[in-house]
């Protein structure tokens, strides 16, 4: 019912395979791909996993991409985006996929998400202008509080499903004939906001939904805000996205932004 895709680059071996024991723990899971972008391949065989080594990082969504195709192909009707840095238990699968199975206009799911500390992430966002972006990156803190708030949605509460343009990439529960439709992660993006240009070209045409009643622990180690060279990637590829949806002029993205405000903050 549900392939799997995991995108590592240089990643604890270890980590890897408890994931995949974690999936293999529920028996919605068909085939789970991890696809390597490493300059050097595993040292030992996956069991459990087809892995797929590219021997150079062609980017984040590309190397999904490999293993997305793959589901299609086989007629998958389910596809999950994991990164390897999440941790959860595998009997929300059920839950997650009886929730599509029953809500067939719904394109996309995410689950609560949590810090290992317990403490909730505010992954339900607005799709962003550059205001958004650029401030929250190299503005004090106090000066975008307020927006900020807006743009994670903070006010919700985080506690009922929301219909949400922006949803993260660290666990996508994807529907696959929703990817014929649309298409797949954009591969001219590199790294970053391909989750943004996905969830969007999802929610145009279906719900993509946060689903609030189950939940996984996220690490999220936010590497731009470490890396002067993860950073300049991260400013790279979101200009790419303003090019390709517009910096100031993006009228669909004020539409899906008021839409969801108002259906989903309290009048």
């Amino acid at each position: 019912m549900i392939n799997v895709s995991i995108v590592v680059y240089q990643t604890d071996e270890t980590k890897i395979r408890n994931l995949i024991a974690l999936l293999r723990a529920s028996a919605l899971i068909d085939r789970i791909f991890i696809v390597d972008n490493s300059p050097r391949s595993f040292s030992s065989p996956l069991m459990g996993a087809d892995y797929i080594f590219n021997n150079e990082n062609m980017g984040y969504g590309r190397a999904h991409n490999i293993a997305i195709r793959q589901t299609l192909s086989e007629q998958t009707p389910y596809h999950l985006v994991l990164n390897p840095d999440v941790t959860f238990d595998a009997v929300i699968l059920q839950e997650l996929m009886e929730y599509m199975e029953q809500h067939k206009d719904v394109a996309s799911l995410m689950p609560q998400i949590y810090y290992p500390n317990g403490k909730r992430q505010h992954l339900c966002k607005l799709l962003p202008t550059p205001i958004d972006l650029l401030g929250r990156r190299f503005l004090p803190r106090w000066v975008m509080k307020k927006r900020n708030r807006r743009y994670e949605l903070r006010d919700t509460g985080y506690k009922s499903i929301m219909n949400v343009p922006y949803l993260s990439g660290c666990f996508m529960l994807l529907r696959a004939d929703a990817l014929r439709e649309v298409g797949l992660f954009d591969e001219r993006f590199f790294l970053y906001p391909e989750d943004i240009d996905l969830t969007r070209r999802l929610h145009a045409c279906f719900r993509t939904v946060f689903y609030p009643h189950v939940s996984i622990v996220h690490e999220y180690g936010q590497g731009s805000y470490k890396s002067v060279r993860l950073l300049c990637w991260h400013m790279a590829n979101m200009c790419r996205y303003f090019c390709k949806w517009g910096w100031i002029n993006d009228a669909e993205r004020s539409t899906m932004n008021q839409r969801c405000l108002k259906e989903n903050l309290p009048q």
